[in-house]
């Protein structure tokens, strides 16, 4: 496993990577994570998601394509594989993404399954909101979530 910092607009992130794809992005100023020096890494993944972070923070990239390589639940990835569809400035409910994935009642684990989510902002889990469109459930804090959405120039 890869890791590298980067510093972006709303935190300093810690990215991690194999081969394959990202593993995980941390925000570093929040309760629980760990501040030591990761391995500088010439590793392809990391680069690309750096690259690709740059043009997002710089409003000109909206949709990912960096290979991702994080693992959960089938029900889990089924949740993050929607949320990769989810255009920039647009927002859903989390009863529409379960309704999406084939399980119309399962709204309150939708929203677990984006707690868990491991790599904020590549799998945009802060696009999707309470009913009423309220913001709502962000494990990288709310203020992000609305950094984020207003970053995207979604209407909140």
């Amino acid at each position: 496993m890869n890791s590298i910092f980067y510093q972006s607009p709303i935190d300093k992130l810690r990215i991690r990577a194999n081969q394959t794809g990202i593993c995980s992005i941390e925000f570093m100023n929040q309760p629980g994570s760990a501040n030591h020096s990761p391995n500088q890494s010439s590793n392809p993944q990391l680069k690309s998601a750096i690259r690709e972070l740059d043009l997002y923070f710089a409003g000109k990239l909206s949709t990912f394509k960096t290979p991702t390589a994080a693992t959960g639940t089938p029900f889990q990835e089924s949740v993050w594989s929607e949320l990769q569809k989810l255009l920039a400035g647009s927002t859903i409910h989390y009863g529409a993404i379960a309704e999406r994935i084939g399980n119309p009642k399962a709204s309150r684990a939708v929203g677990l399954a984006n707690n868990r989510n491991p790599l904020p902002i590549l799998v945009p889990c802060h696009r999707v909101v309470g009913k009423s469109g309220s913001l709502i459930g962000y494990a990288g804090e709310l203020w992000r979530k609305e950094w984020l959405l207003k970053h995207e120039g979604a209407l909140i």
